[in-house]
């Protein structure tokens, strides 16, 4: 049952990263002095303490001395504010442990102050149990499988997508660290190495993350807060030396981590080539390394759907000189004149649109059918595929039980609970919050979504009135050319002015939202999620939404809505008094496909763009402020430049989410709209490539090293896929059944002629007998209504048929979907071999140690909870790695 904390409670209930005897897992103030020479003295049991390293983390904050002589009482109390807290962060820090070294570049008007932090031997052990670290047991061969590789070895075919990248990081048994049962781990012997850097970043993070600097309970506590307020300027850890090689040419083996990934991933002839997984997830953490994995991963599928999409395109040049209606419109001359776009606009000539109507053919043809379910399976094929390769790298990277078991509540979590609960898993008592008290504020937080869905909604109304407009305009002209393209010359001036809205609606929006996620006065503006990965899944999923009725409001419109409200000859509707848009001589699919391709690859290459210029700019102010700061101060004391200025020059690591909201977008463009547009998996293929190494060298060279995090999966990503998926089906039937003429063309065929000869007089009504009186001339204009304006029966009998198709589609579509999910399974059989031969070794080791301790004395009542946890998390369907521990 959870149990609310009691009063004095309250200020102790955040970072006690060094628990006493009585309580193991505590979650209050940072460590007293005396409990950390009580650790560091059982530290030393286990080994001598080795010198701490020249620096692990780093902090920054600069200093204008000039500012601090002119400054008014208000910001002079600000900035000894600041200070005050840094000091006192600072301080907690020492008391932590720490090992500390403060150097300074001081010029004239400013000073740039750097804090090298690193932890001795003793701090890193402690806190490696503390966090639940996962350590290696013993080495393991290679796992790595690549079935295309095997492929080709068989087939004997040379693999040009292979390469052997030096310094494989090799692969463990590992279980989470003890420091009683240290001898057991590998290479405990070497203090230096033990840790990895990753590991020691994780570590400092950690308790960076959780040391106060004032009152928890009103947030004054970790790096992050420090940072939002300016109290620190940067906080990072330090990349492994520089990413080029040096100048005398050292050998592969002599290469770091950073200079391995430069020389065999991040360059752009390696474009080709497939990623060292291995590696990115050795230097950068599994968070990172996940997010290449699926972006290596989706830019594969999208070979056959680009190839598929090509040549369903090249089908449609072909058919556009045999096609019969086509050609009958084009020569047609004067005998299919058609009503006025709008009150003062004249009459125009069908045939003027020639051009346009072939255009439309290039798209709209019975091969967009088949692709169209093509995609659909591809999708789910896709996914499935990627839910094995992400439970197998997840076991090969042992976090396959990092949510569930390894992951640690939040720092402000912990701050701001008000009870405390018993983690069913764990079998330890964690901070607790009401689902129910959650529930509000994940509505309250919901009301700045809906309120920037209105203003899109907003965007997108002023959009449609900026395109009728401009039609009405652009008719009116003398010029008949000008005026048979007034609606395309309105629709593309349209997207491109769409595309500009959505851009800044984007970037407004993600500003915002960084801006409230940061925006703690109090707990109440907290959604309270307990951990990191179930907080970024709230956030993502927040983003999202808005991001998707942003990017696919228009498209929606034009596919779904345009032309199905506008009435006719003498009946027109209206929207605040502009007569509503209608579809354009060849049909709102055309138009769809511009719409697509003004939007997904004027982004791509907007995006690209910026993502090549814009850090180029950002990195040469940054260089050229702190170098010119140092040239100030005079010449300097060495000849080189330290390493921790070096990657301070470089621009702050920004995260992943971006990146994977960029990929989701364009994943949606390529399954929602796919039957509009058969090229867009070409162009989301040319972009992938770019984007590949783009982020690479982004990683690698240009942004400050990331803290590397744990991940299991790429978290709310993949159900945000999954579900575009499906509503990428349903999108499919409706466009194929409403805005394609593959439904009208088969009826015509079925109750008509096979030839098509006589279908554009087919698809034209007569304008009513009160409209031709008013004019004193006839004229056409399209839709399947009698001479009075009524809905013909035609019409209902293609609305049945429509109807009829989408439920035919949908369900053939979903039923082969289902079929092949049922035929997948999501993990593969060989990891499923794997994960319980790890579980018999388990329950060997549980027995070994069981049969010891009865000479020695009853077992350890915690350990045993946490490995009978364990085994039942084996036997759990859908639970893809265990903690293995044979030799404990």
């Amino acid at each position: 049952m959870p149990r609310r904390l009691a009063r004095e409670e309250d200020s102790t209930n955040l970072i006690d990263m060094v628990p006493g005897a009585k309580n193991k897992d505590s979650y209050g103030s940072t460590a007293s002095t005396s409990q950390l020479n009580g650790h560091q003295e059982a530290a030393r049991r286990v080994g001598s303490p080795s010198k701490p390293r020249v620096a692990d983390f780093v902090l920054v904050w600069e200093e204008d001395l000039k500012l601090g002589e002119r400054q008014d009482p208000t910001t002079g109390d600000k900035t000894d504010t600041h200070a005050a807290w840094r000091e006192t962060f600072l301080e907690n820090l020492r008391a932590a442990g720490l090992c500390m070294d403060q150097r300074t570049m001081q010029d004239g008007p400013g000073t740039v102050h750097y804090i090298l932090l690193s932890a001795p031997w003793a701090v890193l052990c402690y806190y490696a149990e503390d966090l639940r670290l996962k350590l290696p047991l013993q080495e393991l061969p290679n796992q790595a499988s690549n079935w295309s590789a095997g492929l080709l070895a068989w087939l004997g075919i040379p693999n040009i997508l292979q390469e052997d990248v030096p310094g494989v990081p090799p692969e463990y048994y590992s279980c989470q660290f003890k420091v009683s049962k240290l001898s057991r781990f590998l290479g405990s012997d070497n203090q230096d190495t033990f840790f990895t850097s990753t590991k020691r970043h994780q570590i400092l993070f950690a308790l960076l993350a959780k040391t106060p600097y004032g009152h928890e309970k009103k947030g004054l506590f970790g790096i992050d807060q420090l940072l939002a307020e300016g109290v620190f300027t940067a906080a990072f850890p330090l990349h492994d030396g520089p990413f080029r090689n040096p100048p005398e040419g050292t050998q592969a083996a002599g290469l770091t981590q950073r200079q391995i990934l430069f020389q065999y991933w991040a360059r752009w002839h390696k474009w080709y080539k497939c990623q060292p997984l291995d590696h990115v997830r050795s230097y950068f953490g599994e968070k990172v390394a996940l997010y290449f994995a699926w972006l290596g991963f989706y830019t594969g599928w999208l070979l056959p759907a680009a190839a598929v999409g090509t040549l369903v395109f090249l089908v449609g040049c072909f058919m556009v000189f045999s096609d019969v209606p086509t050609q009958e419109l084009c020569s047609s001359e004067d005998n299919f004149e058609m009503c006025p776009l709008c009150l003062d606009c004249p009459f125009w000539l069908l045939s003027s649109t020639c051009s346009l109507v072939q255009a439309s053919r290039l798209f709209d043809h019975g091969g967009t059918v088949f692709f169209s379910m093509f995609m659909a399976l591809w999708a789910v094929l896709l996914l499935e595929h990627w839910k094995r390769t992400s439970a197998t790298l997840a076991y090969r990277w042992g976090c396959s039980d990092y949510e569930d078991i390894e992951e640690r509540p939040r720092p402000q979590f912990a701050a701001s609970a008000p009870m405390m609960a018993l983690n069913p898993i764990t079998g330890e008592d964690e901070p607790y919050f009401p689902k129910r008290s959650r529930l509000r504020r994940v509505l309250a937080g919901s009301v700045v979504v809906v309120m920037m869905v209105a203003v899109v909604v907003m965007c997108l109304v002023s959009i449609i009135l900026y395109r009728a407009i401009m039609a009405i305009l652009m008719s009116r002209l003398d010029n008949t050319l000008l005026a048979a393209w007034a609606s395309r010359i309105a629709s593309f001036t349209g997207s491109v002015v769409n595309l500009v809205f959505i851009l800044i609606l984007s970037k407004i929006y993600v500003a915002l939202a960084h801006i409230l996620t940061r925006w703690v006065p109090s707990p109440c503006a907290l959604e309270m999620h307990r951990t990191q990965t179930k907080f970024e899944d709230a956030f993502t999923l927040k983003v999202f939404i808005f991001q998707f009725v942003n990017f696919y409001s228009s498209p929606i419109y034009i596919a779904f809505f345009k032309g199905r409200f506008v009435g006719y000859p003498g009946n027109y509707h209206t929207l605040f008094g502009v007569r509503n848009e209608e579809c354009a001589a060849g049909g709102c699919l055309i138009e769809l496909a511009q719409e697509l391709l003004v939007i997904m690859v004027g982004k791509q290459i907007i995006n690209n763009m910026q993502e090549i210029l814009v850090p180029k700019l950002q990195s040469w102010w940054q260089k050229f402020r702190l170098r010119s700061k140092k040239r100030k101060a005079g010449p300097p004391e060495a000849a080189g430049q330290e390493p921790w200025e070096a990657d301070y020059e470089l621009l702050p690591c920004e995260g992943l989410f971006q990146e994977y909201l960029e990929m989701v977008l364009q994943f949606g463009f390529v399954t929602i709209f796919v039957a509009a547009c058969p090229l867009a998996p070409l162009f989301a293929l040319l972009n992938n490539w770019v984007e590949i190494r783009l982020d690479a060298r982004k990683f690698v060279c240009q942004r400050r090293r990331p803290v590397a995090e744990r991940a299991q999966d790429i978290g709310i990503w993949s159900h945000i896929l999954a579900a575009i998926a499906h509503l990428a089906v349903v999108s499919n039937a409706f466009l194929l059944a409403f805005t394609s003429d593959f439904l009208p063309r088969a009826y015509y065929r079925g109750t008509r002629t096979g030839d098509l000869h006589g279908f554009v007089n087919f698809t034209l009504a007569r304008a009513p007998p009160a409209f031709v009186a008013v004019h004193n001339r006839t004229c056409r204009y399209q839709a399947f209504r009698e001479d009075d304006g009524q809905y013909s029966p035609t019409y209902w009998n293609l609305l049945a048929i429509r109807l009829a198709f989408v439920i035919v589609f949908e369900h053939v579509v979903f039923s082969i979907s289902r079929v092949l999910d049922l035929l997948i399974p999501d993990i593969p059989e060989s990891v499923e071999v794997k994960v319980k031969r790890e579980y018999y070794l388990a329950k060997q080791a549980l027995a070994e140690n069981e049969a010891l301790s009865g000479t020695n004395g009853a077992k350890d009542n915690s350990s045993l909870a946490s490995e009978k946890s364990l085994g039942s998390q084996l036997t759990t369907p859908g639970v893809r790695q265990a903690s293995p521990v044979p030799s404990l």
